[in-house]
């Protein structure tokens, strides 16, 4: 094998190129990642912390090491992950080196040095100042080390693992070696760089934003780890970037176009204009929206708008967010919704608005998990980034790029910065992780100029935790930040529903609710009924299904279906209701949070209060009936035992039916009770409880146990916190199903790409088959491996498919064979 460190005009490479051997070199790469990573810091207020993690960031790729690694991989022509300290290669021999060259250790290793050798003179000149020295030193150091495997703990329960890391010997880490062996001027930049000037003007700087704000101690620290978690992401997605163009030049071009958002706001006011109110319900909503209007000219900040159901908050949102946008040339929109059947709603709206332009261009949906925990080299190169003017995502999304494990979901964490973040039902917000978001929205406002909007009928009350929690994180929210004003009068004016509780100790048999649900079509000729979980889903649809009348059509909906299986039934029923057409759905709660159709009458098995508000949002929604009707019923035997959310707000319901009169169950006093309920009782769980009597919250920020092993600024165990954090209560696998032609289509293609890869066209398939996508749980997941209904697209890959005979036209996934296996593909 070839002694790299004997030649100077070798060409280190940091990525082959297997068709034409134009191979990427590792100073070509360092010094585009350096400009990349500046690019992306500069919205935080850091590009040249950034510009010094990116020119250092592979400096380990000098060793002769990793360099006769290359060497193996090119002469064997195999698949492999150039990136991964842990190996990747397929072949035999290159295998033979998995896990033993690490190339992410020596550029940590030269800027800790660099920059812990300014330190002294700092610590004589400002004892305070130093602090944040250290804090800026270790930052920069941690996101080189980390940029493989996620951000490693600066501490764990046993040691200190950063301090390990920088004292790794260089027999393992190569550092002396990559200086000796690489390009001069590269190193002559990162020298000056990585100066006196350079330590003293991070610190001050870093001293000086925090200083604006009288910070709890769990706040200060927790906003350490917010900095270093945000660089962390510039150079992620810059070392993706680089790496994707490399495969695909053609994508350049594209990058870093800023939004034409005076197009979009002249988009938007013409929508707005061609709707003249004709009804008292039209008038209310063009107010809303023109408040909105106004508003967004308000400086950048947390603002929250609470809208009754059916009083336009998508369009007037929208107005808000993009008019807010244009004001303080913001990089882009994002939506945070709850379920994705929204957000395809939003989307086909927010298209709408947007006319003829090539929406592609504007909007992206991005939703499902087909991206795999485990990335492998193609699906990092074809992994979302959230690069476009206006994105929608779901809260699962959101939360796991802010404190999930790995890097899949860090690359596109600095995009939440100079942006406005809009969360549609913000109820919806996991219990466990109220303080992680509220001090994560906290520090994007305070230092990353972005807004958040909290959109919902039902707020939660974020800003006004139990008084024993709120040292630990509640949203901060300025003065005059609802932009409805008088709101009680609203939800007067657009009350447009009674609610009855009928809930009984003894519950409701089945028989009892088919024949209250005949009743009601027979009444209304349309109802919904929303349960709890879905196998009640599948009772009811069954039990129904022959008992309605010929001239009614009954629905199903779930999560078990894929989300165009649910748009095209959603249009259906749309369609029927507007026709004035029988028609019955029964659903899970996906239908209740923002989806827009509109029956005579709805029948909500019990659940938390602003389920129940949520819900009755479907109800009478434009008006058209003097009074829509809502039931509250308590089936006999429904098991919720698992499902500590909807037992928990069941329970707070319950006192909030003893408290007030039926007409006064979905006005804002009774809902604010309910939040106080709902919140004293599950306060002990918001810091996200953990392992070994630790909370995600203390990881994260103080780390208390662990404080008195390190020297260092930064304590906290970021890898232990983000190896133990889930949105959801268990992991979900993501599958595509055979819906209809076009999702067999791209398992199709999916496959052949097995065997000719090309990233943007994986990219592209990916994008799509969201829709055709269905989220399961471990132990669905594992009776469906024992059956032999799912297979992997690739060999060695983590996207899978569903063979057709487990897939319903009536319920989605099933665990048992709808139909007789197709050869569709092989």
């Amino acid at each position: 094998m070839e002694d790299f460190s004997q030649s100077k005009t070798h060409k280190f490479i940091a990525h082959p190129d297997f068709e034409n051997g134009q191979h990427q070199s590792v100073k070509q790469h360092l010094q585009a990642v350096a400009e990349l990573s500046a690019k992306l810091a500069a919205k935080l207020g850091f590009a040249e912390q950034g510009r010094l993690i990116g020119l250092m960031h592979d400096f380990g790729k000098y060793s002769s090491a990793f360099q006769n690694y290359i060497q193996l991989i090119v002469a064997e022509q195999a698949g492999y992950d150039p990136d991964n300290d842990d190996g990747s290669a397929e072949s035999s021999t290159s295998k033979s080196l998995k896990g033993k060259i690490d190339h992410s250790s020596a550029g940590a290793q030269w800027v800790f040095k660099a920059l812990a050798s300014q330190l002294g003179k700092l610590q004589q000149q400002d004892q305070a100042l130093a602090s944040y020295g250290f804090a800026i030193t270790q930052a920069l150091s941690m996101c080189i080390a980390s940029h493989h495997s996620g951000l490693i703990d600066s501490l764990s329960e046993n040691e200190n693992v950063f301090l390990n890391r920088i004292k790794k010997s260089d027999e393992l880490t190569h550092e002396n070696e990559c200086i000796k062996n690489a390009d001069p001027e590269l190193v002559t930049k990162a020298q000056s760089l990585a100066s006196f000037e350079f330590i003293l003007e991070s610190s001050q700087q870093l001293k000086t934003m925090f200083d604006k704000f009288d910070l709890s101690a769990i706040e200060h620290d927790y906003y350490l780890g917010m900095f270093t978690k945000m660089l962390f992401s510039c150079l992620i997605d810059a070392d993706r970037i680089d790496s994707a163009d490399f495969e695909q030049p053609s994508n350049k071009p594209e990058r870093f176009k800023q939004p034409d958002w005076a197009f979009a706001c002249d988009k938007i006011e013409s929508f707005i204009a061609q709707f003249e109110p004709v009804n008292p319900i039209d008038h209310i909503r063009a107010e809303i929206s023109d408040n909105c209007f106004h508003r967004a000219q308000d400086k950048t900040g947390i603002y929250s708008l609470s809208v009754p159901t059916g009083g336009g908050k998508t369009y007037a949102s929208l107005r808000f967010a993009l008019h807010h946008a244009q004001k303080h040339n913001l990089d882009r929109v994002i939506y945070i919704i709850p379920f994705t059947s929204i957000i395809e709603q939003n989307a086909s709206a927010i298209r709408g608005v947007l006319g003829e332009v090539n929406a592609d261009d504007w909007v992206l949906e991005h939703h499902s998990s087909l991206e795999p925990e485990q990335q492998t080299w193609r699906s990092k190169l074809a992994c979302e980034n959230w690069d476009k003017p206006i994105v929608l995502t779901t809260m699962v999304q959101f939360l796991e790029s802010m404190f999930a494990s790995g890097t899949r979901g860090s690359r596109r964490m600095h995009q939440l910065s100079n942006a406005v973040l809009v969360f549609d039902e913000i109820q919806t917000l996991p219990i466990r992780c109220v303080h992680l978001f509220n001090n994560t929205i906290n520090y994007l406002t305070r230092f990353c100029n972005t807004t958040a909007l909290m959109c919902t009928a039902t707020q939660p009350l974020l800003n006004q935790l139990p008084e024993q929690i709120q040292p630990f994180g509640e949203l901060r929210l300025p003065l005059e930040n609802e932009l409805t004003p008088n709101i009680n009068k609203l939800y007067e004016q657009l009350e447009r529903v009674s609610s009855k509780n009928l809930t009984k100790k003894e519950g409701w048999n089945e028989a009892e609710i088919t024949e209250l649900v005949q009743q009601q079509l027979s009444d209304e000729k349309s109802c919904l009924v929303i349960v709890n979980t879905k196998a009640w889903a599948k009772t009811l649809f069954q039990a129904l299904q022959s008992q309605v009348t010929d001239e009614t059509k009954a629905f199903h909906l779930s999560t078990g279906m894929c989300s165009a299986h649910r748009k095209q039934i959603l249009d259906e029923v749309r369609a029927r209701l507007a026709s004035g057409l029988a028609t019955l759905c029964i659903s899970t709660q996906l239908i209740e949070a923002g989806v827009d159709v509109d029956f005579g009458s709805v029948i909500r098995f019990v659940a938390g209060l602003d389920s129940i508000a949520q819900a009755a949002g479907r109800c009478n929604r434009n008006g058209k009936l003097q009074k829509g009707h809502v039931f509250v019923i308590n089936p006999a035997q429904e098991n919720v035992g698992m499902l500590n959310d909807i037992k928990t707000g069941i329970a707070a319901t319950n006192r909030i039916f003893s408290e007030f009169a039926e007409e006064d169950l979905l006005k804002p006093a009774a809902m604010n009770r309910y939040f106080q309920y709902y919140f004293y009782d599950r306060h002990k769980e918001m810091g996200y409880p953990a392992k070994q009597d630790q909370t995600l919250l203390n990881l994260l920020s103080s780390n208390l146990r662990n404080i008195n092993k390190t020297p260092f600024t930064l304590k906290q165990s970021f890898m232990t916190a983000a190896k133990q954090f889930k949105a959801i209560d268990a992991p979900v696998h993501s599958v595509i199903v055979p819906f209809n032609e076009e999702a067999q289509s791209i398992i199709t293609q999916l496959c052949a790409l097995d065997k000719r890869f090309d990233a943007a066209s994986y990219r592209s398939l990916l994008k799509v088959a969201q829709k055709y996508s269905v989220n399961i749980f471990p132990n669905v997941w594992q009776k469906l491996i024992d059956q032999q209904a799912v297979y992997p697209v690739a060999q060695d890959e983590a996207v899978f498919y569903l063979s057709d005979e487990y897939y319903s036209q009536d319920f989605g996934l099933s665990l048992e064979m709808t139909s007789a296996k197709q050869d569709l593909i092989f």
